[in-house]
């Protein structure tokens, strides 16, 4: 029987979003496994920035309907690869997607260490339900 997934701190994984449905088993969680290659864990609040960014590396998520603003599972990889465009200065830091370290499998870690995504983290006390956009400031 397999364990339930941790987030970064070690807890239960936080469901992210179910509007739009994400994660790699599109169950709203940003949860990976074996059969999972882009480690979908980071569970992301994407700009318009960002989406510009993926889609130039060849992944538009704008054709499963994100935007400015959605929260969906991202693969870490990418995720640290807008990073370093981040601090190469090729993207401004709207260009790295806020993280709801909560709901961010800790599977990510191998990639990224904490205080890289803690300087990107959301405030809860701000952000407690809807999926709107208040933490891609």
């Amino acid at each position: 029987m397999a364990s339930s997934p941790l987030n970064v701190f070690k807890q239960p994984l936080k469901l992210f979003s179910q509007q739009p449905m994400t994660g790699f088993y599109r169950d709203g969680f940003c949860r990976t496994g074996g059969i999972d290659p882009g480690n979908h864990a980071v569970a992301g609040i994407v700009t318009d920035e960002f989406l510009d960014f993926s889609a130039s590396r060849g992944n538009d998520l704008r054709s499963v309907g994100l935007k400015g603003g959605c929260r969906w599972c991202l693969c870490t990889a990418r995720w640290l690869e807008a990073f370093h465009a981040y601090r190469s200065g090729k993207v401004s830091n709207l260009g790295v997607p806020r993280v709801d370290l909560d709901a961010t499998e800790d599977s990510a870690l191998k990639m990224v260490d904490m205080e890289t995504f803690r300087q990107f983290a959301v405030r809860h006390e701000q952000s407690s339900g809807s999926p709107s956009g208040s933490g891609a400031a």
